[in-house]
């Protein structure tokens, strides 16, 4: 398979100013976000699904005789447990890609400059020395753009840090495009695969075929005004890649927002009359009026069965399949919305646009092409 690791990759022979790159530069994540959002804390999957070696039978204790299972240890445990595993083997997996992109890069390097007869840091310094240039303006842009991020510290405190931070930033691009340029004149293989998180769809509403060789998971939230926004480019994603790619909805409803849980049921309510979609488009549409009545309103207007839908609101029966969603969601990290994963590969950013999902998605196509 030729194709770059892109997501979470390092630039080559990056030094110790990365950790200025650390420090200052955050991912601007657009979303909602509420404290405590999943609650609860029923048990949904042991620490072994997550890739743990605990199993549910596995006794950790005995009282009397009485056995302290795997099991009971998820009823309290288990959230925090299968959180932390993700949170491992999703860095762990990072690491590796960096790392194998990292040795490739150089290998290329090393060729080009032993093709010239040179050291690889002649080659580098013969590369780059021409094509860097921070100036005045670029340090004070970056300090304007980022001083509410640095601690209070004056611009004559961090000059030199930033300059050097911008020189790096601009001589690991140069390298980049020159390793990029070396390898499309071979045959580079990565066979390294991201981390996936494995996430059940089975009941939850999905648009597109079951197999599709793109997946698109999003936990959101009816009343977060990032998911209305994040709704149009999925359409667009639809729109744009057909039967190509599958959308899976499960519900994430924050604890801010006091309409969403009614609302997250009645999507269910309405899935279960065979209109998801068209109530989905609806909520998000009417956005500020998610109350009991305007949702009955809504079903009268997609022409359900308005006494089952609100039998169906009254019963609360599909709370606990929420609940689930959200606890898996937990499970994975995610505690705010929109949150996507694309084969299973979370997405940052939140509500993130139509062109950084292309990306993903070309990508996982084009890994789907060459199996």
């Amino acid at each position: 398979m030729k194709h770059p690791i892109k997501r979470g990759i390092s630039l080559p022979f990056a030094g110790p100013s990365r950790v200025l790159a650390l420090f200052v530069v955050t991912m601007v994540v657009i979303g909602c976000s509420g404290s405590d959002a999943a609650g609860g804390s029923g048990a949904v999957a042991t620490p072994q699904a997550a890739g743990g070696s605990l199993q549910a039978a596995d006794v950790l204790a005995t009282i009397d005789g009485e056995a302290v299972t795997g099991a009971d240890l998820d009823e309290i445990a288990g959230d925090q447990l299968a959180l932390m595993e993700f949170q491992f083997l999703s860095e762990r997996q990072r690491l590796i890609e960096a790392a194998v992109q990292d040795m490739v890069r150089s290998r290329l390097l090393d060729g080009a400059a032993e093709a010239r007869g040179i050291t690889r840091e002649e080659l580098i310094v013969a590369e780059t020395q021409d094509k860097v240039s921070v100036t005045q303006e670029d340090i004070t842009a970056f300090f304007q753009q980022n001083q509410a991020r640095l601690g209070g510290r004056s611009f004559e405190e961090l000059y030199g840090q930033i300059q050097v931070y911008l020189q790096e930033v601009q001589r690991n691009q140069v390298l980049a495009d020159l390793t990029d340029e070396l390898a499309a004149d071979k045959e580079v293989v990565y066979l390294v695969e991201p981390y996936r998180a494995v996430i059940d769809v089975e009941s939850s509403p999905a648009s597109g075929p079951a197999d599709a060789p793109v997946t698109i998971v999003e936990f959101s939230d009816f009343e977060c005004p990032y998911c209305q926004v994040f709704a149009e480019t999925m359409q667009q994603v639809k729109d744009e890649y057909g039967s190509r790619v599958r959308v899976v909805f499960r519900q994430f409803p924050l604890n801010i927002h006091p309409n969403a849980p009614k609302a997250a049921e009645a999507s269910l309510c309405a899935h279960e009359q065979e209109k998801f979609w068209e109530m989905h488009d609806l909520m998000f549409e009417q956005q500020r009026q998610l109350d009991i009545t305007s949702l009955v309103a809504m079903a009268e207007r997609l022409d359900l069965d308005v006494p089952e839908f609100e039998a169906c609101l009254d019963s609360g029966r599909f709370a606990e399949q929420i609940e689930e969603d959200m606890q898996a969601a937990t499970r994975m990290g995610v505690d705010g919305t929109p949150a996507v994963f694309i084969n299973g590969m979370p997405m940052v950013g939140g509500a993130v646009g139509y062109e950084a999902l292309v990306e993903i998605i070309e990508e996982e196509l084009e890994r789907a092409r060459s199996r």
